[in-house]
């Protein structure tokens, strides 16, 4: 009996010893945290898309609040809406970015890129581009997998069967990067959202010389230098066999879309172009 009641108070002695060291372990590494970053968080959209570069929403809240300086920080699903609301919990300013949306810098469609081979893998853009050029011979060209509609957490692209293409929803785009990310040839890009949607890009990503891209497309940019000699603006900029428009700098003039001659340059939902008037002769 004696062994036993000795041994009950030995376990209790240990047990209150333990707690008493625990509690001023505890008391000694403890970790404080700001408040703030629960009320950022919450002003976050919980998206954890990690289009702020950060892990997830809380990491961000988290990097919001430690930092000195935010303007450098954005929210990309949330915008500048959600980016002024942290400003004011946090106290700071924060400067107003231009909405961009997701575009898909490739119009090698069925029509417009021969299939000439037949893959039979795993569907997979990342794992196809690792293993040969695809099933068209463009080795720069848009795979088709999907693997940047899959990685969109916000139903913004989907693979269109006609074409083989990803189209973009803008309505839907939070312009989170994940897409960017997801392409193994780069061919996504976010670029500045205009009023009513409307955009101006060459939608050619080939770096080849015209002659052998337009034999792989026929909507290939050649780098003929035409859309950059009608700019008036500076936005169009040649380089390693193709044209590129800064969306920071384009105007929508429209004229290098008119110069094009292979129709790489895209211009979206703008209204139809006028007829050119026909010149009557007044000559009998």
């Amino acid at each position: 009996m004696n062994t036993i009641l000795f041994t009950v108070i030995v376990l209790v002695a240990v047990g209150v010893v333990s707690a008493v060291i625990l509690y001023f372990v505890a008391q000694k590494f403890k970790v404080y945290e700001d408040p703030r970053v629960d009320a950022v968080a919450e002003a976050l959209p919980a998206a954890n898309c990690g289009g702020c570069g950060y892990a997830g929403c809380r990491n961000f809240a988290e990097a919001l609040v430690g930092a000195d300086d935010i303007s450098s920080m954005f929210c990309p699903a949330g915008g500048n809406a959600v980016m002024t609301i942290i400003a004011q919990i946090l106290g700071k300013t924060v400067d107003s970015k231009d909405p961009l949306v997701a575009v898909v810098r490739c119009n090698g469609s069925f029509e417009h890129r021969p299939r000439t081979s037949v893959y039979d893998g795993a569907s997979s853009c990342i794992i196809q581009h690792a293993l040969y050029t695809g099933d068209t011979d463009c080795p720069y060209g848009c795979l088709g997998c999907g693997d940047c509609a899959i990685s969109c957490k916000f139903d913004a692209l989907t693979m269109n069967p006609a074409t083989g293409l990803p189209d973009v929803n803008d309505a839907n785009c939070t312009s989170c990067g994940a897409c960017v990310k997801a392409c193994p040839r780069n061919i996504i890009e976010l670029r500045k959202k205009d009023k009513k949607n409307r955009k101006i890009y060459v939608s050619c990503v080939n770096k080849d010389k015209g002659g052998i891209a337009r034999k792989y497309c026929s909507v290939a940019c050649t780098g003929c230098t035409k859309c950059l000699k009608v700019c008036t603006f500076d936005a169009v900029k040649i380089e390693n066999n193709m044209a590129y428009i800064d969306s920071k700098i384009c105007r929508m003039c429209r004229k290098c879309a008119s110069e094009c001659a292979t129709n790489s340059i895209l211009e979206l939902n703008f209204p139809t172009r006028k007829a050119p008037e026909k010149k009557i002769s007044l000559e009998t």
